[in-house]
């Protein structure tokens, strides 16, 4: 079966694309490479031994797309990752985040609606939950008002696919609400591979190891929490990577109940920044260098996933505990400084 996956060269998608190969699929990776190298090809043919088929494509050009559909239209599904994904550059930035995340999406629904049969996995996130008000977090949790464009993104976008979805009884889709991905794969060919100063924990964490950056600010540790510091949930990519798979099974069996489905995927358990940064430490065998600040604006104080409906559901549960996924993020640090 021939998967078209939008954003494949990027962290979730490039891991995703080798566990489709792995599987049998025929993968088709759509990527404009503006947070991403077309190297990443490299490291897929090197674990999957076949090289998928790669279209550098901006989904924003609606031309493009058209033309894509044309060409390509025996897709037996799409896994859709790309999407600007930075918090803070959303604040800033609101206007690239809406057209970036909400318009390309609306072109591939166009197209998809089309179809006599379609196939969709949404990449969510937990921020459209905001601050739960209860933890672990259920998919009945109700969504709040987003903390920032890239947040609103999300929620918009699964208000787009269900509503589109309600009026086009052939398309099936699934969108996964995800928590904080993290590691490499272990072969190291592939990883996460952050463009200028990291937006995420642990890459900025590794860097930090590695020496490519002075020191990491936490910042608080007087939240209501065992240590003071905020708490997350962080799930290794290879995990993350085999639940799309899992979902976009579902669908082409025609085993899903509606067809528009929401799951959370995450471990179940909360990881504090310091257990974070102490996880680090033990893994590497070396000190961290970070600094207590202030608190910034915008943090939740906790937020980590129930993952009942997933694990029951989809028949997937995450494998990999956070020092495991440690030890491949910091394998994988140390393998990009030494290339």
């Amino acid at each position: 079966m021939k998967i078209l996956v939008t954003g494949g060269l990027g962290f979730i998608g490039s891991h995703t694309s080798v566990e489709l190969q792995q599987k049998g699929y025929e993968v088709v990776i759509i990527d404009n490479c503006s947070n991403a190298s077309e190297e990443v090809l490299d490291g897929i043919t090197a674990i999957t031994g076949k090289k998928p088929l790669f279209e550098k494509i901006d989904l924003r050009n609606k031309e493009d797309v058209s033309d894509f559909f044309q060409r390509h239209s025996d897709l037996d599904g799409v896994i859709h990752f790309a999407a600007s994904k930075a918090v803070g550059e959303s604040v800033d930035k609101p206007l690239l985040y809406y057209e970036n995340n909400l318009g390309t999406l609306v072109y591939l629904l166009q197209h998809l609606s089309k179809q006599k049969k379609a196939h969709f996995i949404f990449s969510s996130s937990c921020t459209v939950y905001c601050q739960a008000d209860t933890m672990p977090i259920t998919e009945d949790a109700p969504v709040k008002p987003a903390e920032s464009p890239y947040g609103n993104t999300k929620q918009i976008g699964e208000e787009i696919i269900q509503d589109t979805c309600k009026v086009t009884p052939h398309l099936h889709a699934i969108s996964l609400r995800y928590f904080n991905p993290m590691g490499a794969h272990p072969s190291i060919e592939i990883g996460e591979l952050p463009t200028g100063v990291p937006q995420n924990l642990v890459p900025f964490i590794t860097q930090t190891g590695i020496g490519m950056r002075e020191k990491l600010s936490v910042f608080g540790d007087d939240y209501p929490t065992e240590d003071g510091t905020c708490i997350r949930e962080y799930i290794h990519v290879v995990d993350l990577a085999k639940a799309h798979v899992v979902a976009l099974k579902r669908l082409i069996e025609g085993k899903n109940e509606k067809n528009y489905e929401v799951f959370n995927v995450g471990t179940g358990t909360g990881s504090s920044v310091l257990e974070v940064i102490h996880s680090f430490e033990k893994v590497s065998g070396k000190k961290l260098n970070y600094q207590i600040v202030g608190r910034r604006q915008g943090d939740v104080i906790k937020a980590f996933a129930d993952t009942a409906k997933a694990n029951s559901t989809l028949g997937w549960k995450a494998q990999s505990t956070l020092d495991e996924a440690m030890l491949s993020a910091w394998q994988w640090e140390q393998k990009i400084r030494k290339d």
